[in-house]
């Protein structure tokens, strides 16, 4: 829910797979926040149901987004091997969106003016970050844009040693560099992948 369409404010009710609970629940956080000068936005306040564990029915909004955050069904891996669906936060689009952006204007693959460490001071300290928020639950959707920065910096790679240019020697160059200094870029210890844009041609 939001008021005056800004801060988001969700709202718990334990309503068995129930609608009518839900839709009094609205009504009286509209009206508690009528007392005070505010309202609840018409576009961005919804019912949605928290499916999971024993909560198996079916409903026309079953996720939402707080805080850079989609709270949705999601499979987990449960002691003995076995899966089951939780309601459960993961980072969202939109923050995977954002932060893509961010890491894109970087142009990390074009500073080769400066050293591999200076790239780890410089961005260290803004992925740890991203890491330590988003990464609380569901570590893994943070993946693809880890393995993008990993990416990039293997282009800069290519770009600065002209005898590694080749797809082939990048990565070997690569394989020995993370073996070596495991901890040089805060994001490997998740993961050390590159992905696919990573093995084009260096430019």
């Amino acid at each position: 829910m939001a008021a005056n369409g800004s801060n988001a404010m969700p709202g718990y009710c334990r309503a068995f797979g129930h609608r009518v609970p839900g839709r009094r629940m609205v009504s009286v956080i509209a009206m508690r926040l009528g007392e005070v000068g505010l309202e609840v936005h018409p576009d961005k306040t919804s019912i949605s149901y928290c499916r999971g564990g024993f909560h198996r029915g079916h409903f026309e909004k079953v996720s939402f987004d707080f805080l850079g955050c989609t709270f949705a069904p999601r499979p987990v891996r449960v002691k003995g091997g076995g899966l089951l669906t939780v309601f459960a936060p993961a980072v969202s689009r939109s923050a995977l969106k954002v932060m893509g952006q961010r890491v894109r204007r970087w142009k990390l693959h074009r500073r080769v003016d400066l050293e591999l460490r200076e790239i780890a001071r410089w961005i260290n300290p803004i992925v740890r970050g991203w890491m330590q928020y988003y990464g609380k639950h569901n570590r893994s959707a943070l993946f693809p844009l880890l393995c993008r920065i990993n990416a990039y910096l293997m282009r800069w790679a290519r770009n600065k040693y002209r005898r590694i240019a080749r797809f082939s020697k990048a990565f070997a160059w690569w394989k020995s560099l993370v073996q070596a200094y495991p901890r040089a870029f805060v994001h490997w210890g998740m993961t050390t992948q590159v992905s696919a844009a990573g093995m084009g041609r260096a430019v």
